[in-house]
């Protein structure tokens, strides 16, 4: 590509000049082939300042009792200012949550720890208190854990220290409770008589007798279907969801394959973030009806199912369907949309690991336009890639897999062969060049693109867009290259 730009002086210079280039446009070629391929590991980072208040993992699952995990200290009376060692341990576990409150586990966390081993642990500002409560740092194994707590000044009489531990993303056990330590000369804590809590209840589920079926789409169910027009009780590759009202509450089915999880979402906009979500997770043979909320390109947080009512399922040749009831409306609850509102509609599956979903195995389908689920009854289906997204790879793709290989074949081995003039100069050139500007103009075009989808940078899209700013880059210095390159017998040469 070097040269593309210049007027030639010799057109044998020219032809090994361009020869020359021919690798390198290669590499350039074989480089953006990067921007193709995309991996995301997400692993738990111990960040779960969410939690300190009620120290509950946000998993969606009841808590084990009977915890197999303890908590042991160095000595059971402490001064202001004192340091007593903490240790956690137990059976093999990945994740934790470490905290000292008063006796009456009431208020905020009491004091500071200081860190043992950093690379299991960390610290974590907890009720606006640095270093108020100690974590993981990694979803590797453990067995121990061992910090310092920092008796504060204005430390109460007695300190009891709580941990809640996971084992696996659906196995935890929530404020283990630790040994009291106690300042000299107080009064010895009495445990209040207690009263045992009535667990709770989650909502009844059912088993589905017989598979969904499309029979009223567009008649009485709002449908979304892909392929468009499909039958989830004829097609078992038929991704379905449907919406049915009644006067005040809608019933929902969601089919399609799946051996992890189905999952739907309502959207202001047509990306991820601030989204009413609902996920099927299939986990030992049973399928978990969760309602959720997405805060941006991460997993989703798990609500509470409260506001779903006849929830139901059914697993058969690797399908996997679920149904729900939710209220039109749910004035003052959070997180969960008015359906007489338009919405973009979301369609996503994945792999499931111990109920923890991953990241969807495919883009979503998205809807083409915001619709009104409760309004007038529509069969309508959607898209994996937006137009706009489609336009890009597809520019990227001529540019780098088309225009740029020809015009590279061209220079190396067709410069004995065109030589006759074309516009004033040899027609091999002439088409190499013709070519070497198309590749660039294609990737300017396709470059501005996602900027005019996103509406400006997008910051969750991994290395892609960085790629691509050196792509562009590359691009540009090539032309400017060519530009500047002096004739065959300049002195500068």
């Amino acid at each position: 590509m070097d040269g593309i730009m210049e007027v030639p002086v010799r057109r044998q210079n020219m032809g090994r000049k361009k020869s020359e280039m021919a690798v390198p446009g290669f590499t350039l070629g074989a480089f953006i082939l990067l921007l193709l391929v995309s991996s995301v590991a997400n692993y738990p980072s111990g960040k779960v300042t969410k939690s300190c208040h009620g120290m509950i993992p946000e998993h969606g699952r009841t808590p084990q009792s009977d915890p197999p995990c303890y908590i042991s200290v160095s000595q059971t009376t402490f001064r202001p200012g004192e340091q007593i060692k903490v240790t956690l341990s137990g059976p093999p576990f990945k994740g934790f949550l470490l905290e000292a409150r008063d006796e009456n586990l009431t208020g905020p966390p009491i004091g500071s720890f200081t860190l043992i081993d950093s690379q299991v642990s960390q610290l974590l500002t907890c009720e606006d208190i640095q270093g108020s409560a100690v974590s993981h740092t990694s979803p590797s194994n453990k067995r121990e854990i061992k910090v310092y707590w920092n008796a504060p000044s204005s430390a109460p009489n007695h300190i009891k220290f709580l941990a809640t531990v996971v084992e696996k993303y659906n196995i935890y056990w929530v404020m283990i409770p630790g040994p009291i330590i106690s300042q000299p000369n107080v009064l010895p804590f009495t445990t209040p008589k207690a009263t045992i809590a009535p667990m709770p209840t989650l909502p009844p589920v059912s088993q589905l007798t017989k598979s969904f079926n499309a029979s009223d789409c567009g008649n009485k169910k709002f449908c979304i279907r892909s392929p468009l027009n499909c039958d989830p009780e004829k097609e078992l590759a038929c991704v379905f969801l449907s919406f049915t009202r009644d006067a005040k509450s809608v019933m929902v089915e969601m089919s399609g394959p799946s051996k992890g999880y189905l999952s739907f979402a309502f959207s202001h906009d047509q990306w991820m973030g601030d989204d009413d979500a609902y996920v099927c997770i299939l986990e030992d043979q049973t399928v978990h009806i969760q309602p959720s909320h997405l805060t941006g390109r991460s997993h989703p947080v798990v609500d509470s199912r409260d506001p779903l009512e006849d929830m139901a399922w059914r697993l058969a040749d690797g399908v996997m369907q679920c149904s729900f009831r939710r209220n039109i409306t749910f004035p003052g609850v959070k997180n969960r949309f008015d359906l007489n509102a338009s919405y973009y509609i979301f369609l996503a599956d994945g792999a499931a690991d111990h109920g923890r979903i991953h990241k969807h195995s495919q883009q979503p389908l998205i809807t083409y336009d915001k619709y009104n689920v409760t309004g007038y009854p529509e069969n309508i289906g959607g898209s994996h890639s937006l137009f706009l997204l489609k336009v890009h790879g597809a520019l990227m793709f001529v540019a780098w897999m088309t225009t740029v290989s020809v015009g590279v074949l061209i220079a190396r081995f067709f410069k004995p062969v065109w030589l006759k003039p074309l516009f004033g100069d040899a027609a091999w050139f002439q088409v190499h060049r013709m070519l070497m500007l198309t590749t660039s103009a294609l990737t300017f075009i396709a470059f501005l693109l996602p900027f005019i989808y996103r509406g400006g940078w997008n910051w969750h899209a991994g290395y892609h867009p960085y790629l691509g700013c050196i792509v562009m880059i590359l691009a540009v210095l090539q032309l400017l290259s060519a530009a500047f390159r002096p004739p065959l017998h300049d002195p500068r040469n």
